[in-house]
């Protein structure tokens, strides 16, 4: 390693062309020649004792004082600086701004030596054995920008509220989308059911009504300031009132929270078909297949075709029901009352003459009357179009087995699913057949 050092140097004026160490002008140390070298302190050392120093770049200068050669300074109330005899004549002209070399005989009294630290304390120059990258030229500091706002975070996805006729009250209550969609998912579906379960009841409910929004349909309402009811006309609904005091007040904490979560998992999802919200149909129990559109409504929807539940027999409380009618109720209800009752020997009073691929009675006939399936379960206040019956005296036994029209999704069948570890989106895919999932404000907000 080498000692640090303090060298002493006498800058020069720059020249525009380069001298070498034989020229008499250069500067540059010559064999031979002892050089002055300080150590810390001030303190001089023999020139033989110095350590070869490394090239450094020149100090600027401060301004010049006129007639001082080489930059040195004249300072007033002292005696000018005066050049040493030269040892011989230069080579070439002595170009203005130029310096001469100074012997180093006249620099070694060390009087002169601190007098000269003194007078020129700026061209000192301290070498080391760290040299540091020389400092570039300072860079204008730039005009300071104007303050900018923080770009604001993306938005959430807005949906629209939504306007409940409430039948009750008769009052209209309006409320945020997700909120109707817990309502409906409170009355429409248990809470003890499976989440995925729930979840695929919250995509339909949400279907649903976008449907109505995206359709501009407000049929069935009675109040124009309401889009849906309360009532499964639409959908079944429980106001938030209710479901913040009374289920709350009941204990079902819990299973609120459930429902809600089952509608936040699933925020802003709905079922379409070819880039349409479907008609997400659903019904509580199936017969153990669920039923193609046009052999209910009459109307062919690609997307609601009849797949097998087999879930629902194992699971549903209500899956077969048995009812008990007197034949007179029975014709009556029917509008057969005081009408020909056609009885042909050996021929059933009632006999089934088709039925749907959904294994439900598509045609019946009656006393010689023909009747379908879902007239007949409507005209008798039935669970389901698929029934059997037995007579016994002047009464009619009818069973029916499943609950609802059968199209679209089982719920008891979903919950089935869900407990075989089916997620929200399998079930549905399921129960409508082709579907696509897709987000509701995004379809919104091109209407």
């Amino acid at each position: 390693m080498k000692d640090p050092r303090t060298q002493l140097k006498i800058p020069v004026a720059p020249r525009s062309e380069a001298l070498t160490p034989d020229d008499p002008r250069s500067t540059a140390p010559k064999p031979g020649r002892p050089q002055l070298t300080l150590l810390p302190g001030n303190a001089a050392q023999p020139p033989e004792a110095a350590a070869p120093a490394r090239p450094e770049r020149q100090s600027t200068l401060r301004p010049e004082t006129p007639g001082a050669p080489g930059g040195a300074r004249h300072t007033p109330g002292r005696r000018p600086w005066t050049p040493p005899p030269s040892r011989g004549p230069a080579k070439g002209p002595r170009r203005p701004g130029s310096a001469r070399k100074v012997p180093p005989a006249a620099l070694w009294g060390a009087g002169g030596v601190l007098a000269l630290a003194l007078l020129l304390p700026t061209l000192v120059v301290v070498t080391t054995n760290h040299h540091p990258a020389p400092m570039p030229a300072p860079i204008p500091a730039p005009a300071p920008a104007k303050p900018t706002k923080p770009a604001a975070p993306q938005a959430e996805a807005q949906l629209p509220n939504v306007s409940v006729y409430l039948t009750k009250t008769g009052q209209v209550e309006v409320l945020p989308m997700e909120d109707y969609v817990t309502g409906v998912l409170a009355a429409e579906m248990p809470a003890d059911f499976e989440l995925e379960a729930l979840k695929a009841q919250a995509i339909a409910a949400r279907t649903f009504i976008v449907r109505r929004l995206v359709d501009g349909d407000m049929s069935g309402v009675p109040d124009r300031k309401a889009m849906v009811t309360d009532t499964v006309s639409h959908q079944a609904y429980i106001s938030k009132e209710v479901l913040d005091k009374e289920w709350k007040g009941q204990g079902k904490t819990a299973e609120l929270a459930k429902l809600r979560r089952a509608v936040q998992e699933t925020r802003n999802t709905i079922m379409t078909y070819k880039g349409k919200p479907i008609t997400a149909s659903f019904f509580s129990t199936s017969n153990g297949y669920t039923e193609n559109s046009e052999d209910y409504w009459k109307e062919d929807i690609p997307y609601l075709r009849s797949v097998a539940s087999p879930w629902d027999k194992a699971l549903a409380p209500g899956y077969k029901e048995t009812v008990t009618i007197s034949r007179k109720d029975f014709l009556t209800k029917l509008g057969l009352a005081g009408q020909a009752i056609t009885v042909s020997t050996g021929q059933p009073f009632l006999q089934v003459l088709s039925t749907t691929e959904g294994h439900r009675i598509k045609e019946i006939s009656i006393g010689g009357h023909v009747f379908s399936g879902r007239e007949v379960r409507e005209k008798l206040n039935l669970r389901s179009s698929e029934f059997s019956w037995e007579t016994s005296g002047a009464d009619i036994q009818i069973t029916t087995y499943g609950y609802g029209h059968g199209v679209g999704m089982s719920q008891w069948g979903a919950d089935g699913m869900a407990k075989e570890g089916s997620t929200a989106t399998q079930i549905l895919k399921h129960y409508y057949t082709g579907i696509d999932f897709m987000q509701a404000s995004k379809l919104l907000s091109n209407i």
